[in-house]
């Protein structure tokens, strides 16, 4: 009862509302979402120890079992509560007709955790009060906002539209060691917990300078660190939990040890996380896939072996064959020749169009079998910037994501989710890394679309064959595109991020905020200065005076215009040659995001591929150069290309 008092104290303040239609009001995803405060959460999972779980299954793939075995490993007496499967044990435990039957077979529950549509939570409310429940749990796409108001009138802390076992295992560590965005910052050892050892006061520390040897208990605010800076070191990482060790190890290793055969059983089946083979899951790759995420603002990151790898695993889970992509005219040229032709190999088809033309797009989109539009925030090379807003209204009027390619603005510019996408994509090769030395690739989830309100995803939102009829949308509800990564898409697909990449790519992002503003700052001074050389014909740069991206820029890039951009030469394509091989400071090579500064005439080397109109469609045409502005000193950047240009 003291735990009741606590919650029914506290939840006022740690909760914010929404308002709500008495009925269930369609799905979850098509209403505003509930904001709860970790600590709101933590005081619940804390201090519960019985739960009566409403519409528990005895069928493994269901959501229920799921949830009912992970808590019971976490030492919770969990008690199944179905009138179909009343009389029957469910993992061990008798199952009841109802709450009230329950009760009275002497069980007291702490709380009752409803399996049940949002229209049939009202009577379960009601008996929740009735046998003297103290919290009211509403699993995913749960939401009732009358059953809430009984509830929490009758003194019962109420939770909506979440599941227990996600919580529980983001707030206490165990969902961040695997790509998910845990939102937890902190300095201490990391450590899997039970229900007992979760119950320790969260919010106290101890006094180890306490007299006679007694260690005090100090009662602290809760610690919430937003900012950039701090997330771009901490996001995913803690002490190693066995050695102590302050930087993440590398881990590397291909498989781990089970701890009998029932953990082995859970991990296969999903029913419990954890790690199987380094081709689905490393905890080296999981930190920095949950820093990506952190970062982004999304629910969790798939980590791949290369950018081009992230997009083709970002398409999986939407497409099948005889599906369309709809996607920019202005992307890298690589990507094009993915899009265009290596993924008819598998039946997919795309549609290219100029995402400035937003009636181009809207009548685009309409076409039958299209599963998403892509597009890059900041387009490589053209430095275009995209109206992400309007993009994913589009989307979202017939129903499907939007894909942003955020490699070239890193969150540190853009976070697109903020704007309305849906899924990001990274190439981590380039920024992210920033140093040319490590692969690699990220596919973000927002968390936030709704794979199960239509029929257009069947690997999402039907049984999955692979394992046994489970519905990962159902299943785990936002969780369930990032796990579909790891679980169907790494595993089949096979295109792991090496543990070593990882960790210099983890390194390298602590420094991320500081390099991208030097990137910045030097990218707009080197832009100005070709501005006004007489061998440049034009530049293509966003925050340059007039350039009809500038306001886009300042919208959806932080007011910046990056550091890759474009110009043209008055020379066309043989000056473009002979400048690539002038320089001397800039290097020549097909990369970018380098802490040098690099050159490209993209016409002869990335878009050579292409055919003319698709390079002058891409901004790739003849006079195009490429640059990527590094981090030494920028006279020095300027005084190699002025030597090189003036020769021409």
């Amino acid at each position: 009862r003291a735990m009741a008092g606590r919650v029914a104290a506290t939840h006022g303040r740690k909760l914010v509302r929404m308002n709500l239609s008495t009925a269930e009001g369609g799905k979850a995803g098509e209403l505003p979402p509930f904001v709860y405060e970790d600590q709101f959460i933590k005081d619940i999972l804390s201090n519960v120890r019985v739960i009566a779980m409403v519409g528990a299954s005895p069928s493994w793939n269901r959501p229920s079992f799921f949830a009912m075995k992970y808590l019971q490993a976490k030492g919770y007496k969990v008690v199944p509560v179905n009138p179909s499967a009343a009389g029957t044990e469910i993992l061990g435990e008798h199952c009841y007709a109802n709450l009230k039957e329950m009760a009275a077979a002497g069980i007291e529950a702490d709380m009752v955790d409803v399996f049940r549509g949002g229209a049939v939570v009202v009577p379960i409310a009601q008996d929740a009060i009735a046998i003297g429940a103290k919290v009211l749990w509403m699993q995913l796409s749960v939401r009732n906002a009358e059953a809430q108001a009984l509830a929490e009138a009758a003194g019962l802390a109420v939770i909506q539209d979440r599941c227990p076992k996600i919580e529980f295992s983001r707030l206490y560590g165990e969902l961040g060691w695997h790509g998910f965005n845990s939102g937890v910052i902190s300095s201490k050892r990391r450590k899997l917990v039970s229900a007992e050892e979760g119950g320790k006061k969260e919010g106290k520390k101890e006094d180890s300078g306490a007299k006679d040897g007694a260690k005090e208990v100090v009662e602290l605010p809760e610690a919430n660190f937003r900012g950039f800076e701090t997330r771009s070191i901490h996001a995913g990482a803690a002490p190693d939990p066995l050695t102590g060790a302050r930087s993440t190890p590398i881990f590397q290793t291909t498989s781990y040890v089970f701890e009998d055969a029932d953990n082995a059983a859970a991990l296969f089946n999903l029913q419990t996380f954890g790690n199987i083979y380094s081709r689905l899951s490393n905890p080296t790759t999981a930190v920095l896939e949950e820093r990506i995420a952190n970062l982004e603002g999304g629910r969790g990151t798939t980590c791949t072996a290369s950018g081009h790898a992230a997009q083709f695993l970002a398409l999986f889970p939407l497409m099948s064959p005889g599906d369309t992509i709809v996607a920019s005219s202005r992307l890298y040229g690589g990507s094009i020749i993915q899009l265009g032709k290596t993924i008819k190999k598998f039946g997919w088809l795309c549609s290219f169009v100029d995402v400035d033309d937003h009636e181009a797009v809207r009548a685009a989109m309409q076409k039958e079998g299209v599963k998403g539009l892509w597009a890059e925030s900041l387009a490589n090379p053209g430095g275009i910037v995209t109206d992400i807003r309007a993009m994913a209204d589009i989307c979202h009027e017939v129903g499907v994501p939007l894909l942003i390619d955020n490699t070239m603005a890193t969150p540190w510019m853009c976070r697109p989710f903020e704007h309305g996408a849906d899924i990001v994509v990274h190439s981590t090769t380039k920024f992210l890394s920033g140093h040319g030395h490590a692969m690699g690739g990220a596919v973000v989830d927002s968390g936030k679309f709704d794979w199960m309100k239509n029929d257009k995803f069947p690997s999402l939102s039907q049984p999955e064959p692979a394992y046994h009829g489970l519905t990962f949308g159902e299943t785990f509800g936002d969780l369930a595109y990032t796990l579909y990564g790891h679980a169907v898409g790494l595993r089949d697909l096979g295109p792991t991020m090496a543990p070593l990449n990882a960790f210099l790519t983890i390194t390298a992002i602590e420094t991320l905020a500081l390099r991208m503003e030097r990137h910045c700052a030097n990218a707009l001074a080197v832009a100005t200065f070709l501005q006004g050389h007489p061998q440049v014909a034009w530049v293509s740069y966003a925050k340059l005076p007039g350039n009809k991206y500038s306001d886009l820029a300042d919208k959806y890039l932080n007011g910046h215009g990056g550091s890759v951009f474009t110009f043209g030469l008055k020379g066309g394509y043989p000056a473009g040659i002979k400048l690539v091989e002038r320089v001397e400071l800039l290097s020549h090579l097909a990369n970018l995001g380098d802490v040098r500064s690099l050159i490209l005439h993209p016409a002869s080397t990335t878009h050579r591929q292409l055919s003319v109109e698709q390079r002058a469609a891409a901004g790739a045409g003849d006079d195009v150069m490429r640059i990527s502005v590094g981090l030494e000193t920028v006279s020095d950047i300027t005084t190699d290309l002025k030597r090189a240009l003036d020769s021409l």
